[in-house]
């Protein structure tokens, strides 16, 4: 999510859209009060990562959510809209803004849409940050946390009504200078079979159900209406912290020897095509899976995540 007016300034392109960037410059652009607009987005640096938002129409991911709350309330969330608490959205890393996805709370099987419209979260343990009333809804606000499946729906409906335009007009789009790429280094690795997520960025592979949505009514499987199903979900879950996985064994290997730590290299079936993935644990506890996800990041692998399996 935004975190402080600089990262608005430097991080997410918005100078032009929140008061609190708002310094004098030629590329300056005004854009109405409510009004939100379709963006992918430039890559972007946060500590020693670096990060490639895309259009994702697989994203399909296991990992650990958290929910923003009364510190964001009020502010402008990276495509221009205004984040409040009641508000059925959500914050993620990569994926176009803003989008409908589905979230499964794999600890209760409680299943809703939500629409991203920001940025993060940027703490390396969690995939998505939710509002307040979603987290609510998916029943873990107290909790704080939770294992979670997140899937892609499809793009949202931008303020106002209507489709999204099939990109971002060009007077927002250069608006302010892209991130600079020129240090970004690329792993020469075979990639995935059928994954989505761009280098050197590697996709888990699990044994979880796809989620099933036991409704014929498409508002439900498709809209952030506030409805919440109920989903099948396996009956017991661990965390792992995945540092890659590879379609070559060779490659998971050769990363399993350069981290050391413990790391084990397990293999799965995906698409048809086994991969072996690169991992430590399992755990039980989200805060003993972020001690590990610590470990492996210290040991050099900054796109190390944490991820649910069973």
């Amino acid at each position: 999510m935004i975190r402080t007016a600089q990262r608005l300034c430097t991080i997410f392109f918005l100078a032009a859209l929140t008061a609190a960037c708002a310094t004098s410059s030629d590329n300056d652009v005004t854009v109405p009060a409510n009004a939100g607009i379709y963006k992918i987005g430039k890559p972007y640096q946060i500590g020693d990562t670096w990060y490639y938002p895309r259009e994702q129409p697989d994203y399909d991911e296991t990992g650990v959510a958290s929910w923003y709350g009364p510190t964001f309330y009020g502010h402008r969330t990276a495509n221009g809209e205004v984040y409040t608490a009641q508000d059925l959205t959500a914050a993620h890393r990569t994926l176009p803004l803003p989008v409908n996805v589905r979230v499964t709370n794999l600890d209760n099987g409680k299943s809703l849409v939500v629409r991203v419209n920001d940025r993060g979260p940027f703490a390396k343990g969690r995939i998505i940050d939710l509002s307040e009333r979603a987290a609510e809804l998916l029943g873990y606000k107290e909790k704080g946390t939770a294992r979670v499946r997140v899937t892609f729906v499809a793009r949202a409906d931008l303020d106002g009504g209507g489709p999204p335009p099939d990109e971002t007009p060009p007077e927002i789009a250069t608006a302010v200078p892209a991130a600079p790429t020129g240090h970004v280094a690329s792993a020469a690795l075979d990639t995935v079979p059928g994954t989505v997520l761009a280098p050197p960025v590697a996709v888990a592979a699990s044994a979880l159900p796809a989620p099933v949505v036991p409704s014929a009514d498409s508002a439900v499987a498709t809209q952030p209406t506030g409805i919440v199903t109920e989903v099948p979900v396996p009956p017991a879950t661990r965390l792992y912290v995945q540092a890659g996985a590879f379609s070559s064994y060779q490659n998971a290997a050769r990363l399993q020897s350069r981290l050391g730590g413990g790391l084990a290299i397990s293999s799965a079936t995906q698409n048809g095509h086994t991969i072996y993935r690169v991992r430590l644990g399992p755990f039980d506890d989200v805060g003993d899976a972020d001690r590990a996800l610590a470990r492996v990041t210290g040991a050099g692998s900054n796109d190390a995540q944490i991820v649910v399996d069973r």
